[in-house]
């Protein structure tokens, strides 16, 4: 019987010291595009982003995060003036869901008011995010990876229409402070390099227009291409040679909970501290 309580004590207290690592909580903040329509200027076209996000602290140190978020982006030549002529545009949402490896720069844990209570932050880890490019035409937006507007499916090209679910690497840099007992806040922006050159449907060269109308219809012939002078068949339209990025920039606040409170013996909660520095 001693054993047995013995066994369910020190149970309890592994639970109560796991419980200390474990936060949720809400992300709030912006999306926006890097690729053929936007080569390099940050922050162009934000657009509003939110998410959820989990933590579990693998010791003051090292952090493990979850997070599922939602955005949307967009481009514009007519804005990025990169390539005025061009003319194309597009929207896309955003879902991701992403592991991530945060190294915090100082000790840090959630609820410390006196000590470890701040600190800067790395992160980067692994996504799978769906995305949809769009334009719009006469007031009406179009789904454009189904027109194939760079051929895809069509006997000139003959090649299959991208995939609207890919990988990316996310990486970062935030900086995340304690607020209360069990209140985190913070700040991050992080980049999303991702594996696809379609983010925004432009990659390649410019398709025969007369065969895109042929076989996928006027609409994928007119949203291929929107110079004022039309292009060659075979010409340039995007770079293939560079992938698209997106990035979210924006706020946090994670909520730590327990499964158990404290002990009565002040003691208690500083032997917590000293296990979860052990890790």
């Amino acid at each position: 019987m001693k054993k047995i309580l013995i066994f369910l004590a020190a149970f309890v207290s592994f639970i109560s010291v796991q419980a200390q690592r474990n936060e949720i909580g809400l992300l709030v903040g912006t999306t926006y595009y890097l690729g053929d329509l936007n080569p390099s200027k940050q922050f162009l076209l934000t657009k509003p982003a939110f998410g959820i996000v989990y933590r579990y602290n693998l010791s003051t140190r090292w952090a493990l995060k979850l997070d599922g978020l939602y955005g949307n982006v967009a481009g514009d030549d007519a804005v990025a003036k990169f390539n005025v002529q061009r003319n194309l545009s597009f929207k896309s949402t955003i879902f991701e869901f992403s592991p991530q490896l945060e190294l915090n720069f100082l000790n840090y844990m959630t609820g410390n008011k006196k000590k470890d209570y701040f600190t800067p932050y790395i992160f980067g880890g692994v996504s799978v995010f769906a995305f949809n490019p769009k334009a719009s035409y006469n007031g009406t937006w179009y789904n454009l990876q189904p027109l194939g507007t760079e051929g895809q499916g069509t006997t000139e090209v003959g090649t299959q229409h991208y995939s609207l679910v890919n990988i990316a690497f996310p990486f970062g840099l935030g900086v995340k402070y304690s607020v209360g007992k069990n209140i985190c806040i913070g700040v991050e922006w992080g980049l999303r390099k991702t594996t696809t050159d379609y983010l925004d449907d432009v990659s390649t060269t410019y398709a025969d227009p007369a065969i895109l109308k042929a076989e996928n219809g006027p609409i994928a012939a007119i949203l291929a291409d929107r110079s004022t002078i039309p292009n060659e068949p075979g010409t340039q339209r995007g770079n293939s040679n560079t992938k698209d990025w997106y990035s979210f920039a924006g706020a946090f606040i994670t909520i730590k909970f327990k499964a158990f409170k404290e002990g009565p013996c002040p003691a208690y909660g500083k032997r917590q501290y000293r296990e979860f520095q052990k890790d």
